[in-house]
């Protein structure tokens, strides 16, 4: 009888039954794509720390023979043990162990090196990859975090979507408490009502979870692909290959059916606990209990507008789910563009725009000092290249008295009060291949004939300026012919060098220079002679090369192919150029924006599917409530009127309450980055912002279309003549 009810009502309903379809389908498709994308990242993790560190699981350092080796194979949880020949030295062998079971590791290595005699210290782990399969030391009172923050998200985003989509299943429900009344009084008892209504809710979600679970996998394996080819210029990476597991199939339908059920079974149990006489003495109608005015929409609309006012009241609990949604995905949507603007515009101040002229292509030789470099002369002369300067840096430590420092710094306070330092003063080296020194005096006008350190005699004024736009005074009197450099680990370690000259001019290189520093830069002949003293040298060389003018991409890719070429395969070398970093950055901004605002509009999507669900599944209890007014006189047009009000302040309130959020979010953010307000106001992203609140009007308004004339349909003495009136 139950299930020929269910059935009966479900196909007569068919606008509540899509409501709780498109409902169960939006829980299920959300909650797939974030499992596979979840289960993805996790396995992308894993990969990067096989790929950075190895595979390996537990580490035995110690004198181990081939008897040793074939007592840790043997024993029993042993999948492998292999010996790692990059680590051994001598008789000190370093042998990698993996395991069967990785998750009792921490009990079987104390056991394996107790076998061979050596003492506990001998046994290391892989830390990090253990941690990811959440293995931890049992004496480790911080265990990993990853996969309980993932667990967590899920559970989190479940309960959202629980009381995001469980007004779907009540607006269906609450509209048959009169017949449930009549059941309940013939015998019906509420284990039955109960029952009854879960049966429908499993018929209805069934198909919608399976569909929305497949559709998420899909989307799952779009993202993945899309960012991959996001991130196809970056250095260093591997791609990520979509992988999907039966376990994560099952975890999402059991993470979805229960959702779904938690969230029918919230409106169905209450509603299978009223009394019959309550049931039955239920109208059905929007009411308020305490009327209300709506000043604003009278004073705008009129009479309409107070009519318009109160139903959205007497609907207010049933809205909030829409309500909430769209604002929160108009209040993320906005403020998520406006954040990657201001970065935007930041990262071309401080890097792009700053650096432009700077370089072109740069090259990074990796553990090789600018002493070892011998093909300088090799990349100078290839085609394409008008200019090119190795550096290498290196770090030491001057002392400088307060007579010895600027008539401007001194005027601030000293250098305590602008750098909150000592007298002990940073000076990093900037030491560059001979020509590549004199060519940077010639471009200030200096004799590099004699040799010596070029001061970059400048201090920012951090009193009288911000990091935005740095104002420089002079650091130092430009009176010393030299300059005592020390050892910064070794202060006793001291080279004096000659001064060339002072300057508040840099070098053409893309370097950032320390704000509260005497920089100096030397050539490599001058490093030659003070090496031994001041040490410190950073491991890494660069080679700065700059192309032709208004070189195009295209060229710079082939001139980079062809830096590469003619390196020489012993050096380790990482190569760069400057157009297609920009590209990359814009395109990883890009990506992000992507995934941040497909998940805003799936927020707004929840909150249309619950306009729609709340304006077609009240149609039944509004049909009295429009009935009486056209009684009284009101036209058609008039019920449009209000429909079209509803709809406008329906879609209206998140707009009104995210835009002046977003106004303050950004203000703080143009305070707190120092920008120039108009700078962000021309590229303000007003089109897409504009784009959102449209489409949001138009769904809500479409919503409202349907479900007005779906009303105007009906017949007012129909509607007059229900019998559940009292």
């Amino acid at each position: 009888m139950w299930r020929d009810y269910s059935t009966s009502f479900i196909r007569k309903n068919r606008a509540s039954s899509i409501s709780i379809m498109v409902a169960a389908f939006i829980s299920a498709l959300f909650l797939s794509l974030l499992c596979s994308l979840s289960y993805n990242f996790w396995i992308y993790e894993i990969e990067k720390i096989a790929l950075e560190e190895g595979e390996w699981q537990g580490r035995i350092t110690g004198e181990i023979d081939e008897n040793d080796l074939d007592v840790i194979n043997n024993f029993a949880n042993v999948e492998n043990a292999v010996i790692n020949e990059m680590l051994s030295e001598g008789s000190k062998v370093v042998v990698d162990v993996y395991f069967q079971n990785m998750r009792t590791i921490y009990r079987d290595m104390p056991l394996i090196t107790g076998k061979l005699g050596l003492e506990d210290n001998a046994a290391s782990y892989h830390e990090l990859l253990l941690s990811r399969y959440m293995i931890h030391d049992p004496q480790d009172t911080n265990p990993p975090l990853l996969m309980a923050f993932y667990l967590a998200l899920l559970l989190v985003v479940s309960a959202s979507l629980i009381l995001i989509i469980h007004n779907s299943f009540a607006v269906s429900m609450n509209a048959r408490i009169h017949q449930f009344g009549i059941f309940s009084s013939i015998g019906a008892a509420p284990k039955q009502i109960l029952t009854c209504l879960m049966q429908e809710a499993a018929a209805l979600c069934m198909i919608p979870i399976l569909l929305g679970s497949f559709i998420g996998i899909a989307l799952g394996f779009g993202v993945m692909q899309a960012m991959n080819l996001i991130a196809i210029e970056m250095g260093g990476r591997h791609e990520a290959v979509f992988q999907y597991h039966p376990l994560v199939f099952a975890c999402t339908i059991l993470a979805s059916v229960l959702t779904v059920l938690i969230s029918a079974w919230l409106p169905a149990r209450k509603l299978s606990k009223l009394t019959p006489l309550q049931a039955i003495r239920n109208t059905d109608e929007l009411c308020l209990r305490k009327k209300k005015h709506s000043p604003i929409l009278f004073l705008l609309f009129g009479m309409e507008g107070e009519l318009a006012g109160n139903a959205l009241k007497a609907q207010r609990k049933a809205l909030r789910t829409s309500t909430l949604s769209l604002t929160l995905s108009f209040l993320g949507f906005t403020v998520m563009l406006c954040f990657f603007t201001l970065a935007g515009i930041s990262t071309n101040h401080t890097y792009f725009e700053r650096y432009q002229d700077a370089w072109d292509v740069m090259v990074t030789i990796n553990d090789t000092g600018i002493e070892d470099w011998e093909q300088e002369e090799e990349i100078r002369n290839l085609q394409g290249v008008r200019s090119s300067v190795a550096y290498q840096k290196a770090n030491a430590i001057c002392f400088v008295s307060e007579i010895n420092m600027s008539d401007e710094l001194r005027g601030l306070g000293g250098l305590e009060a602008v750098a909150g330092n000592s007298v002990t003063i940073k000076a990093p080296i900037v030491i560059m291949d001979d020509k590549g020194f004199e060519e940077y005096c010639e471009q200030i006008g200096i004799d590099p004939e004699n040799g010596g350190s070029i001061i970059l005699n400048r201090i920012w004024d951090s009193i009288n300026s911000n990091f935005r736009y740095k104002e420089y005074i002079p650091f130092i009197k430009e009176n010393q012919d030299t300059i005592i450099l020390h050892n910064a680990g070794q202060t006793e370690n001291s080279a004096e060098i000659s001064v060339l000259g002072y300057t508040q001019e840099t070098p053409v290189l893309r370097e950032e220079y320390d704000n509260y520093a005497l920089v100096q830069f030397i050539p490599l002949s001058v490093w030659s002679q003070i090496s031994e003293q001041i040490g410190n040298a950073e491991s890494d060389t660069y080679i700065r090369i700059l192309g032709e003018d208004e070189v195009t991409l295209a060229e710079l890719n082939e001139l980079q192919a062809e830096i590469s070429q003619t390196i020489r395969q012993e050096y380790m070398v990482e190569i760069e150029n400057r157009i297609q970093e920009k590209v990359t950055d814009d395109n990883m901004r890009k990506g992000f924006m992507l995934i941040l605002g497909a998940f805003c509009s799936l927020l707004a999507v929840i909150g249309i599917a619950n306009v729609f669900s709340n304006t077609l599944g009240f149609l039944r209890q509004r049909k009295r409530e429009f009935a009486r007014y056209m009684s009284v006189g009101m036209t058609p047009e008039g019920i449009r009127k209000m429909f079209a009000i509803e709809a406008l302040v329906i879609a209206g309130r998140p707009i009104l309450i995210t835009l002046p959020l977003t106004a303050a979010v950004v203000a703080f953010m143009i305070t707190a980055s120092y920008l120039d307000p108009m700078e962000f106001l021309v590229k303000a992203p007003i089109v897409p912002i504009t784009v959102f609140i449209l489409a949001i009007l138009l769904f809500v308004g479409l919503a409202y279309c349907i479900g007005g004339k779906r009303m105007l349909k009906c017949r007012l003495a129909d509607a007059l003549r229900d019998d559940n009136i009292m």
